[in-house]
C-alpha cells in the first residue's frame, strides 16, 4: 500500500509512539504528525520533576492493571500485545537505559527527560514521519472516497486514508466537538489527580511537612488510601492523597470538591490500640511535657499542633492531662478531619478521568466500530492510572498497538 497515508493528531507520548509504529511497521505509508502548540512531546518534557516517569517496574501483567481506576479490562487485553518488558526493551533498543528507584518508578538513567524527548525525536526522524507543529485540527470529515478529510485552523486541509487520535485529556466534553460526527460514545471528563484544597486547616503553616504513612478517607464514601500525605500551603497533596482522587474522581466531582477529609496519621492503629499506647506512654512519661514528647514518630511541628488544637498548653505534663483532653489529642491524631472546598490540578501533570469509550472501539486493534479507518491511543481515552509511571505505560501500550494495526 504504497499510497497509504497516515495522519497522526496530537505529538505527545501516544501520538509519537503511534506514529513511529506505523512507520516502521509499513514503511511504504507516509505518516504525518500534527501537533496545535508550536513545541512537542511537552508533558514527557516536564512529567517527573523534568526526568521523565517512563513507566513502572511491575511486570505482571494482572498486577500492573490494578493500578488504573478506570481502563482495566481493556488495558489487560492490550497489555498483551506491548506491555512494562516491551517499553525497557524498546528503549534499550534505541539506546535508552532505564533504572528503577525503591518506590518502583522508572526513569532514564540519564536522570534528565531530555533523553526520553531525543530518543523520540530521532527515531521519528529516522522514519521519515513528518511532524508539523502549530497545527491545530478544527474539524475532520469524510469524503465520498471513503477518505477523511483534515482540516487545520489554518485553513488548509489535509487527506488521510488512516487516523490516529492522540491529543490527550479534554476537560469538558464540548472539547470533543472537533470529532468526527458520529464519533464514539464518550465517558463525561472530570479531572483526576489533584490536590486538596483546605483554606481553613490549622496544619497549613506547617506547609512541607510530610508523613510517610497515613490512611485517607473521604467521609461517606468507601474511598480510602493509604501512604505518603504531605501538607501543603493550600491544604494536602502526597501519594495517598493524589491515589484517592484518581480513585474516587467521578464521586469527587459530583460532591463538586466540597466533601470531609479524614485522615488517620497512624493507620496501623486503631482507636482502642492507640488510646492504650497513649496511657501506657502517659504512665511512663509522666513528667515530660506533652508538646515535646511525641509516642509515635510523628514529625515534631505536627504533633505539636495537634496538641495545640486538643487544647493542651506548652507546659502541660503528661501526669496532669486530663482524660478529656487525652481524648481529643487522640481523635486529632487517628481521626482528624478537614472539610475540603475545591482542589488545585497542576496544569502540566492534567489526567483526565473520562474520555473515548472503549466500548466503541476493536479491544484488539483500538479502531473504531463505527468508523472504520479511525483509531485512537493514550489519555483521550476513557483509561487512567496513579501516579509512578502508569500513565505513560497506558500511552506506550494504547500508541504501539494502534500504530502497529492502523495500516492493515
Amino acid at each position: 500500500m504504497s499510497s497509504l497515508n497516515i495522519i497522526v493528531i496530537g505529538g505527545g507520548a501516544a501520538g509519537f509512539f503511534g506514529a513511529i509504529t506505523a512507520a516502521e511497521t509499513y514503511p511504504n505509508a507516509t505518516v504525518t504528525l500534527l501537533e496545535k502548540n508550536r513545541t512537542v512531546l511537552n508533558k514527557v518534557r516536564i512529567s517527573g520533576g523534568g526526568r521523565c516517569n517512563v513507566t513502572h517496574a511491575c511486570f505482571d501483567n494482572r498486577q500492573l492493571v490494578k493500578f488504573y481506576p478506570r481502563g482495566e479490562k481493556p488495558l489487560r487485553a492490550l497489555l498483551t500485545q506491548f506491555d512494562t518488558t516491551a517499553t525497557v526493551k524498546w528503549f534499550e533498543q534505541r539506546g535508552v537505559s532505564l533504572k528503577t528507584e525503591a518506590d518502583g518508578r522508572m526513569f532514564p538513567e540519564s536522570n534528565t527527560s531530555d533523553t526520553i524527548v531525543d530518543c523520540l525525536l530521532t527515531t521519528a526522524r529516522r522514519s521519515g514521519i513528518q511532524v508539523r507543529t502549530s497545527c491545530g485540527v478544527a474539524s475532520i470529515r469524510q469524503s465520498a472516497s471513503a477518505q477523511w478529510l483534515v482540516d487545520l485552523l489554518t485553513n488548509e486541509t489535509i487527506v488521510a486514508d488512516r487516523l490516529l487520535i492522540a491529543t490527550g485529556g479534554y476537560p469538558q466534553l464540548t472539547s470533543y466537538d472537533w470529532l468526527p460526527a458520529q464519533s464514539e460514545p464518550l465517558s463525561a471528563p472530570v479531572p483526576s489527580l489533584f490536590t486538596f484544597n483546605v483554606p481553613d486547616s490549622y496544619l497549613i503553616p506547617l506547609a512541607g511537612v510530610a508523613v510517610p504513612d497515613a490512611k485517607v478517607y473521604v467521609l461517606g464514601t468507601k474511598q480510602e488510601q493509604r501512604g505518603p500525605v504531605l501538607v501543603t500551603h493550600w491544604g494536602f497533596s502526597g501519594p495517598a492523597v493524589l491515589r484517592l482522587s484518581a480513585w474516587a474522581a467521578r464521586e469527587l466531582a459530583d460532591k463538586n470538591y466540597n466533601f470531609t477529609l479524614r485522615i488517620n496519621w497512624t493507620p496501623d492503629l486503631n482507636d482502642n490500640t492507640l488510646r492504650n499506647k497513649l496511657q501506657d506512654f502517659r504512665q511512663q512519661n509522666g513528667r515530660k511535657q506533652v508538646v515535646s514528647q511525641n509516642p509515635f514518630g510523628l514529625p515534631s511541628r505536627l504533633w505539636q499542633a495537634f496538641a495545640t488544637e486538643a487544647g493542651i498548653s506548652d507546659s502541660q505534663r503528661w501526669a496532669d492531662l486530663p482524660a478529656k483532653l487525652l481524648n481529643r489529642l487522640s481523635e486529632r491524631v487517628i481521626n482528624s478531619q478537614f472539610q475540603v472546598s475545591g482542589k488545585t490540578t497542576f496544569k502540566d501533570e492534567f489526567v483526565t478521568c473520562g474520555g473515548i469509550s472503549l466500548d466503541g472501539l476493536n479491544p484488539q486493534t483500538l479502531e473504531s466500530k463505527s468508523q472504520p479507518g479511525v483509531y485512537f491511543a493514550g489519555e483521550v481515552l476513557d483509561i487512567d492510572g496513579i501516579t509512578g509511571g502508569f500513565n505513560f505505560q497506558n500511552a506506550w501500550t494504547t500508541g504501539y498497538v494502534a500504530g502497529l494495526n492502523i495500516g492493515k
